[in-house]
């Protein structure tokens, strides 16, 4: 039997990836750093295996071994945030947000959810997603004075539209979520209230954030920002229910608000699960129940919040002026130079931002007048409050200096030397 003849192209491309990660730093507020067991089990020979279905109940022979891997995964989740139901397949967050969406809305009906543009996510009612074209939605947003959003407003948005689900959560807000209110709102209206936490999760797990699973009917998230894990998402309730919607089983029984769910996923949306990356997730939801997890996300907090501070103390405008979570969102008109100005300069030195809209931006998405930054994945390499400060200074060095080459790669060597004592995972 001839052997394959090894894709230099492709590993030539990894190899250089893996340079520039290691190489530099990295302060996009969605990406981490994983384990070594994490990309091991997601690189695993379970990717060969098909798996339609749910543990105990599959389309294919022979997942015997799968069906107990998910179900660890489920187990292990259920664990970390006190869950009686989990779904473990989605494939991303999107996808996990549109199999709620199919689980518990009909096209055209009214959703309200948080503002792209002040920092919301794309599939949270956006136009140019499934979200915003097969429903009708509607927004709430920031204060333009203060950056936080005024739970008040977004009463009275609900009790005008209302909306058959409330959507929270955001890709770029970085404060605490008042989720007990609400619900309040959506009890009035008989919403369905999702929290999408893919941002937070890690430090929610951990008691740092506010909870949301006693308040919120459905919760999704990520597994690969502040959880640490595969790239991937995940459904979850605290306590299941029967579904509002009267639907039924073929016997007639109302079905729980859990099959429903697990129906969304499979066939709804999905066909058979990624089990390597579901290995991935559970390795990394046992390194979420760990006290050393507990300890890097209190890390995260700490180096996020003298990250914001730091920005401030130099000059810059930082959204709502500070942060809780893990990321602060960055007004760069103040400084004369737009986000796309910034994450361009930033490259060149090897540090890695993305640019982002801010709350009533005038820029076009492509441009945007701010930047997002994150502390999870330098967090991951160890570094600490006062490497924060340095790092905030650099960065100020370079969008200070954008068109002045030599300091660039002043930075950037710097930067180098710096990280050659940082492993990706620490």
């Amino acid at each position: 039997m001839s052997t394959i003849t090894r894709d230099t192209q492709v590993f030539d491309l990894i190899k250089r990836e893996h340079q520039r990660q290691l190489h530099g730093i990295e302060l996009i507020a969605s990406e981490n750093f994983v384990s070594e067991q994490v990309m091991e089990a997601t690189g695993s020979v379970l990717t060969n295996k098909y798996a339609e279905g749910l543990p105990g109940k599959r389309y294919y022979g022979g997942c015997e071994v799968v069906d107990e891997l998910e179900q660890l995964a489920i187990d292990r989740l259920k664990e970390l945030f006190g869950l009686t139901w989990a779904n473990v397949q989605p494939h991303s967050g999107a996808q996990a947000n549109t199999a709620v969406f199919l689980a518990c809305l009909e096209p055209g009906d009214k959703i309200l959810g948080f503002d792209l543009s002040h920092g919301g996510h794309l599939s949270h009612g956006s136009k140019v997603n499934i979200s915003g074209k097969y429903f009708e939605p509607h927004f709430y947003g920031v204060e333009k004075e203060t950056g936080l959003i005024d739970w008040d407003k977004v009463e009275q948005k609900a009790l005008a539209e209302k909306p058959k689900m409330i959507i929270c959560g955001a890709s770029a807000y970085s404060r605490d979520w008042d989720y007990e209110r609400l619900r309040n709102i959506a009890d009035k209206i008989g919403a369905i209230l999702l929290a999408d936490i893919s941002h937070p999760a890690g430090l929610i797990a951990k008691g740092l954030l506010n909870d949301p699973f006693d308040h919120c009917h459905i919760v999704t998230t990520t597994t690969h920002k502040t959880l640490r894990g595969t790239r991937g998402g995940v459904i979850m309730m605290r306590n299941d229910f029967d579904n509002p919607f009267g639907k039924k089983t073929m016997k007639g029984a109302i079905r729980s608000m859990s099959s429903l769910l697990d129906s969304g996923v499979f066939p709804g949306t999905q066909g058979g699960p990624l089990e390597h990356a579901i290995a991935g997730k559970a390795v990394a939801f046992g390194e979420a129940l760990t006290d050393q997890y507990a300890d890097y996300v209190k890390q995260v907090q700490k180096n996020a919040n003298v990250m914001a501070n730091e920005f401030v103390k130099l000059g810059y405008k930082v959204i709502s002026g500070g942060t809780d979570n893990h990321l602060a969102l960055i007004d760069l008109r103040p400084k004369g130079i737009t986000g796309k100005l910034a994450e361009n300069t930033l490259i060149k030195a090897d540090i890695t931002v993305n640019k982002n809209m801010v709350p009533f931006d005038e820029a076009k998405a492509m441009v945007t007048s701010g930047m997002r930054v994150g502390a999870a994945a330098m967090t991951t390499r160890g570094l600490k409050e006062d490497d924060f400060v340095r790092m905030v200074g650099l960065v100020d060095k370079v969008l200070t200096n954008n068109d002045n080459d030599a300091v660039i790669a002043s930075v950037r060597g710097e930067i180098n030397e710096w990280m050659k004592d940082y492993p990706l995972f620490q």
